[in-house]
């Protein structure tokens, strides 16, 4: 009898959720680097047989049902995003498959597609506010100057034209195992560095959101979640007249 309210309130909960990582795709649609998130959900398997059958329990199947949709996985699109120039110095942008290594200060190793990077207080190249971008071989890269050049393999060279250090790119074989870390960084295992990785100085990634999809994707499950919830108020409305009714006729 009151089955329908399962299949409205997890439409509910379906559409929010999904409103949720929309938004956050919006967000981040200026992040250099952003890899969009894709909601996808599914029905629960099917929890019940209806059944008639006879004295003899000789049974027969008139259908099958699923009450509930729900969250089935949020995964990320690693497409290539448009490299934008910048004219800065300390960025650099991957093209192809790749992230660069960023170490914090515990040790942690993250990994990013954003490479607008900074100079810290010691000179190295670094990520601001996480840590120390890495080279091929894993450790931080001491430049102490802003005034460099680079080449299409990611070498960083001085004023003099002297060698000063490597930006490190890292690949994974499947990228599909990382995860986002509260930094919105990703982590994860077997990150094997790139022996010639393609990178363009003075540009960054910009973020591979469709701003239009998503926009269109917020419009619909928007008007979604209205619906279940409109329906959902009806339901309860028919629910308590249908027992009000039951009982004055008992």
């Amino acid at each position: 009898m009151f089955k329908g309210f399962y299949n409205l309130t997890s439409g509910m909960l379906t559409q929010q959720r999904h409103l949720n990582v929309v938004g956050n795709n919006m967000v981040n649609v200026s992040t250099a680097g952003f890899k969009q998130s894709v909601y996808t959900a599914t029905t629960f398997d099917d929890v019940m047989y209806a059944r008639v059958g006879n004295k003899e329990k000789i049974y027969t199947d008139i259908g099958r049902q699923s009450y509930i949709r729900a969250n089935s996985e949020i995964y990320v699109n690693f497409d290539q995003g448009i490299p934008e120039p910048t004219n800065i110095p300390l960025d650099f942008a991957i093209y192809g498959d790749g992230f660069f290594a960023v170490r914090d200060g515990d040790g942690n190793v993250s990994y990013t597609r954003a490479g607008s990077f900074s100079l810290d207080e010691e000179g190295y190249l670094c990520f601001p506010g996480t840590g120390r971008v890495l080279d091929p071989q894993g450790q931080a890269i001491l430049l102490e100057t802003d005034k460099i050049t680079a080449d299409a393999q990611g070498n960083i060279f001085n004023e003099n034209g002297g060698f000063l250090g490597q930006v490190g790119v890292y690949a994974f074989e499947d990228n599909g195992q990382l995860v986002h870390n509260d930094n919105g960084f990703f982590t994860g295992d077997g990150a094997q560095a790139v022996e010639n990785p393609t990178l363009m100085w003075k540009y960054v990634e910009r973020s591979n959101v469709e701003l239009i999809k998503q926009m269109t994707d917020m419009i619909t499950c928007q008007r979604a979640l209205q619906s279940c919830a409109s329906v959902t108020k009806m339901y309860d409305e028919v629910m308590a007249h249908a027992a009000s009714d039951v009982g004055r006729m008992g």
